[in-house]
């Protein structure tokens, strides 16, 4: 029986153990600490949960605990794990680990950068945890609200700009959200016994007429933090703005609670709703798909570059998402694993050449090869993988969203489809141009034969990124059931 406490206390216990320390120079060493163990502790959910389910435990969720918070209201701290939540928590843990080593030299602050920013991880981890809407809501917020401080402290540019603006969207974005979870709770019980319960609801046929009035402000209220178009400005100015290992957790997980949200409470709770409205969003999201892609090619600032190829390969898993197939399903959530990685691993690039050349623009760097061969060895893997190369796990998130939408007989769906896919050739355009500029040729600036490669902090953030992301890619399968096996009550409401 494994404790899903423990991966909130643990990060409050190194929350706890930076607040004591005096030396803030050694706040690194006891964030890097705690979340190494964090990092094992989602391994071993891993394993137990593989070990629950081959014991024959076939329930929606386990390792389930509940406990009456406001009983008025019947708000219930209440969390369990599925398959899809156990992917996403891994996700969280390697993520945050490969941050506090990319961010090992920071000398502004250092204490307080890390307390803000294990906060911030400890709102995701409960987020995926949760069961109860309200909880789920709560850490929602604790994820959202340090990116202000820690973009606004701690970024480059005009942070202060950026970091107002993502916060202004995002808590706009939350109150259309609480729209929604309340129009769910007042609809969750015929005889007035309303519930948060993720689980409870998911037994009530919600009226179809409440469920698509709500599942707008489901969707909009998530799909804002997943960068939906046209709501997605606030995503590139943040990215451009936050310190490395903020951006690697913005597009790396934060990104991510959006899709996550829309499945497991817009589809999940209002299926009919999702069926009858599907079509309209799926314009939207096909739109941002290209938009981003072309939006990238367009940009000549690393973190630009990379923050609307964010945009783009986000908007691939609401589009999977919106296909409601159980395929097209499978590859969003695996798309959300793959991305959060290959994403964080740029982010983590970007910021240790930035570091060293001081500058983030493609024409002002030219042969980096030559001096950082680490670097740019692994920009390149990035690229790679972010294109869909097969063998990494871009491609396997990819192509099973595109079997999944393909499937669909209308004509709608699969032309939608052949569009989306397009964008690949698009990153293929934007990638390739920048390891041809940056990376080849002779060095651009002589100054930059001083150039440092790759500290060992650094490598280890870079390569347990690459490790994953190749792992995934070669063997998903023991991934994708597990996706699989989480998707089936919901794919089972939705036919």
């Amino acid at each position: 029986m494994f404790n899903l406490n423990l991966l909130l206390l643990i990060p409050l216990a190194t929350l706890g153990g930076i607040v004591l320390i005096r030396d803030a120079g050694k706040a690194r060493i006891v964030s890097a600490v705690g979340m190494s163990i964090q990092l094992i502790l989602t391994i071993w959910l891993w394993v137990a949960f593989a070990v629950e389910r081959n014991a024959g435990n076939l329930a929606e969720v386990v390792f389930v605990q509940d406990y009456v918070w406001f009983n008025s209201l019947n708000i219930h701290y209440a969390i369990g794990v599925d398959g899809i939540s156990v992917g996403m928590i891994v996700l969280t843990g390697v993520i945050i680990f490969s941050g506090v080593f990319a961010s090992w030299t920071l000398k502004d602050l250092p204490k307080e950068f890390f307390i803000w920013l294990i906060l911030l991880a400890t709102g995701v981890f409960g987020f995926f945890i949760s069961l109860d809407i309200f909880t789920m809501f709560l850490f929602f917020e604790i994820a959202v609200i340090p990116m202000y401080l820690l973009i606004g402290i701690w970024g480059t540019g005009n942070k202060e700009y950026a970091a107002m603006k993502l916060t202004l969207m995002l808590m706009g974005a939350s109150a259309i959200l609480i729209v929604g979870i309340l129009g769910i709770y007042f609809n969750s019980s015929p005889e007035g016994n309303w519930t948060f319960n993720i689980i409870e609801i998911s037994k009530v046929d919600i009226p179809l007429s409440a469920q698509l009035f709500f599942f707008p402000f489901i969707f909009i209220g998530f799909g804002v933090i997943s960068a939906l178009f046209p709501f997605h400005t606030w995503s590139p100015d943040g990215h451009a703005s936050a310190p490395t290992a903020v951006s690697m957790l913005h597009a790396g997980v934060l990104m991510k609670l959006g899709g996550y949200g829309i499945l497991k409470i817009g589809i999940y709770l209002l299926p009919r709703a999702a069926s009858e409205m599907a079509d309209f969003f799926l314009l939207f999201v096909g739109f941002g798909v290209i938009y981003g892609a072309l939006a990238a090619v367009m940009q000549k600032d690393l973190k630009y570059i990379n923050a609307y190829s964010s945009v783009s390969h986000v908007g691939l898993i609401l589009f999977g998402l919106l296909m409601l197939t159980k395929t097209a399903a499978t590859g969003a959530v695996l798309q959300m694993i793959s991305h959060g990685l290959i994403t964080a691993l740029f982010f983590a690039l970007i910021g240790m050449i930035y570091s060293r050349t001081k500058t983030r623009i493609v024409e002002e760097m030219r042969g980096l090869l030559k001096v950082m061969p680490f670097l740019s060895a692994a920009y390149v893997i990035a690229g790679l993988a972010s294109l869909g190369l097969p063998g990494f796990s871009g491609f396997i998130a990819e192509i099973t969203i595109f079997i999944g939408a393909f499937s669909h007989p209308e004509t709608y769906y699969r032309v939608l489809t052949i569009i989306a896919v397009t964008s690949i050739v698009v990153a293929a355009v934007y990638i390739l141009r920048v390891v041809g500029k940056m990376l080849m040729g002779e060095l651009k600036d002589e100054s930059y034969k001083e150039l440092a490669d790759a500290a060992w902090h650094e490598k280890l953030a870079v390569i347990t990124l690459i490790i994953c992301i190749t792992a995934l890619g070669m063997a998903p399968y023991g991934m994708s059931e597990l996706i699989r096996a989480g998707l089936e009550p919901i794919m089972t409401r939705l036919f």
